[in-house]
């Protein structure tokens, strides 16, 4: 069993996706833990519609193969479609954080995933869940990473929301 952490972000009906989002975490792996969620403002997107993003970890003995699909599978069950733009907006989208300490392409799929590094709404959350584990490629904890991220225009802030799961 693999810890596998995933970021998970919504500005169409956010609460409803994230919670159905969760739901389906919830209901198909065990250990799932979560990250407070966080508004944030859009990066490098045309629309001005903010964000939730949060941080889900979870075990699993799946392959990244595997994960990467069911996270594809459940984003299209929530009306993600694969001819929209990169920047625009979504209702859903999961994105595989890392798995273990796998580093390098994998069923290709590149871990650990290089938005850790560079946006806050990944990097904050994922800190909050794992603030002692270490990041697989560069060996800082993400505690370590967000005491020294600069967030520049990259504002977020929580926001009350119960999980229900």
């Amino acid at each position: 069993m693999a810890l596998v952490s995933v970021s998970i972000g919504s500005n169409i009906d956010r609460e409803h996706h994230v919670r159905a989002c969760l739901t389906a975490l919830s209901g198909t792996f065990d250990g799932l833990a979560v990250s407070r969620v966080y508004e944030s403002e859009p990066v490098g997107f045309e629309d001005g519609r903010n964000f939730f993003n949060l941080a889900a970890t979870f075990e699993s003995d799946w392959t990244v193969g595997e994960l990467q699909a069911w996270c594809k599978r459940i984003e299209r069950e929530h009306g993600r479609r694969k001819d929209t733009p990169k920047f625009s907006p979504r209702t859903l989208d999961i994105d595989l954080l890392t798995v273990g300490s796998l580093v390098g392409e994998h069923d290709g799929v590149m871990l650990p995933r290089d938005e850790i590094l560079h946006h806050a709404f990944v990097l904050l959350p994922l800190s909050e869940l794992l603030p002692d584990t270490p990041h697989p490629e560069v060996g800082r904890t993400y505690a370590e990473l967000w005491s020294e991220f600069k967030a520049g225009s990259q504002r977020l802030w929580p926001v009350a929301f119960a999980s229900n799961t």
